[in-house]
């Protein structure tokens, strides 16, 4: 028996802008539940990159963004040090079918340098991974 792999979908967002164009590609083709997801990276023996608050903020700030175009999605904030294993976590806890993500630009020595999070998470994920355009026609 085949299962659609847009059932549910996890949608990892990293910023206001990040979320607003990720739904909006998202949102000109069929889809089922979408959980979208934030990490708060968490500094691991060093003070984190934002304190709690101005962290939650942000995520608030960042799924309201996202909802300006898909008002139904569903939201998850986890905290982790790992950004992708968070993702992964997230995607098996709400039973996801697939993780569908935007990828944000830069320089292959920027990904390089980044240690390339989009390729962690395609090679590293036990689902369906889907990448989205960056340009799609209207619906």
């Amino acid at each position: 028996m085949s299962k659609s792999i847009t059932k549910h979908l996890v949608v990892p967002v990293a910023n206001e802008e990040d979320a607003r164009e990720t739904a909006r590609v998202l949102d000109s083709y069929e889809y089922g539940q979408v959980t979208v997801v934030h990490v708060i990276e968490k500094g691991g023996g060093v003070p984190d990159k934002l304190p709690l608050e101005q962290a939650e903020l942000r995520a608030s700030d960042v799924f309201g963004a996202f909802r300006g175009f898909i008002p139904e999605a569903d939201t998850e904030t986890a905290y982790s040090r790992d950004v992708v294993a968070a993702i992964i976590d997230v995607a098996a806890d709400v039973d996801a079918s697939a993780i569908a993500f935007h990828p944000r630009g830069g320089s292959r020595l920027v990904q390089f340098l980044s240690g390339d999070t989009a390729l962690k998470l395609i090679t590293d994920a036990d689902r369906p991974v889907i990448s989205l355009p960056e340009q799609t026609e209207n619906k």
